[in-house]
């Protein structure tokens, strides 16, 4: 198969895709888009956001290991995107909002920012030889979320990547927090790092819903497929997909029904369920081996076939809910997290808003930064 676009349409960036050839001609996006078309693998005219420049969020940039780097820079290479490294620095307040110590304060956050930058620009250093541009940043902002997400405003970030604690019995939970926020208030899409191992052919698993549980919008399924599609695609990996369906509740009704009729019942649901699992998926390529069905709650599965998978990706989409109604719905997302022991992409339809914060200050260098938390 050949990876040659058309000759009227010139693709704006590159990328590797693992379709025909070990790297495809054609760059500076996601995922080859030609290629997948000719597999079948998106819709006429559906095409993903291109990963232009890769935002990577450093809790310490003085730790020995930082998967969160290694994971950003294979996608970087895949992706022929732009990495910046980045940290923020929380400022040094009163209990009145102003400076703890008017004499040294500035001076120790300067001293501060100047070696998180000399650490971030030795980072740096190492992944350019790997052919990779990077940039660094170092700001005072807070809370750290927020801090994340208004660089990756400010530079136009295509994907946001972070490290998270979870894995450490001993974690603090403001840390933990930190990263939920992160997730809930991100308009891009957000990687989190639990493993310290480098891709090597992942296997990324994709997490939609068909039956439109809790007035999900459709476009979010297209969003985590094209992303979880190109993602593996890019790094020569395997795609899986799973839907969680809700089978029949009968609750105060069971006592009045037959054990057929609830049988009845519930594969019903199975058969509705699986008939909108492969209409989204008709035009996925995923085989039917790789497509799993699971009638339990969406935490639940997904753990289920990232199990059954030896996933290392989780892809899933998130909707912002907030009051009564993000309480009784509760959050798929947040769970997740907490549960799985691969990493977890979190997608949301682009059109939230970065939190905006007056006074933040930063320091910036030619080779990419990172966040504290």
């Amino acid at each position: 198969m050949s990876c040659s676009p058309p000759p009227r349409a010139a693709p704006p960036r590159l990328s590797t895709c693992a379709v025909a050839a070990p790297v495809c001609n054609i760059r500076r996006t996601a995922y080859c888009r030609y290629c997948a078309q000719a597999r079948g693998t998106f819709e006429k005219g559906e095409h993903m956001r291109p990963v232009r420049r890769i935002l990577v969020a450093i809790k310490d940039p003085c730790a020995k290991a930082l998967p969160a780097v290694t994971q950003a820079a294979r996608i970087a290479q895949v992706c022929g995107a732009q990495l910046e490294l980045f940290h923020a620095i929380k400022p040094s307040l009163d209990a009145n909002g102003s400076s703890a110590n008017p004499a040294t304060p500035a001076d120790s956050h300067d001293t501060h920012r100047r070696q998180y930058l000399q650490r971030l620009g030795r980072i740096a250093a190492r992944l350019g030889l790997h052919e990779i541009k990077v940039s660094t940043a170092v700001e005072s902002d807070y809370p750290a979320h927020e801090a994340i997400v208004r660089r990756a405003t400010l530079v136009e970030a295509d994907l946001i990547v972070a490290g998270h604690p979870s894995h450490h019995a001993n974690a603090p939970r403001w840390l933990r927090l930190t990263d939920w926020e992160l997730l809930r208030q991100s308009p891009v899409p957000v990687l989190v790092v639990k493993r310290s191992r480098p891709y090597h052919h992942p296997n990324v698993l994709v997490a939609v819903d068909p039956c439109r549980a809790h007035s999900k919008p459709v476009q979010l399924d297209q969003e985590i497929l094209s992303l979880g599609i190109a993602l593996a695609d890019s790094l020569q990996g395997k795609v899986h997909a799973v839907h969680a369906y809700a089978r029949v509740v009968i609750g105060s009704a069971a006592a009045s029904l037959t054990a057929n009729v609830a049988a009845h019942l519930e594969s019903l649901a199975a058969a509705d369920a699986k008939a909108q699992f492969q209409r989204l998926l008709e035009n996925s390529n995923i085989p039917a081996k790789r497509r799993y069905l699971i009638g339990e709650s969406p935490a639940a599965a997904i753990n289920e076939a990232a199990r059954l998978t030896h996933a290392d990706i989780v892809v899933m989409g998130a909707i912002p809910r907030s009051g009564l109604k993000r309480l009784f719905i509760g959050n798929t997302a947040e769970r997740v997290l907490d549960q799985l022991p691969c990493d977890l992409l979190i997608v949301k339809l682009p059109n939230s808003r970065a939190p905006r914060r007056a006074g933040a200050t930063g320091h910036g260098g030619n080779q990419s930064g990172r966040f504290d938390m």
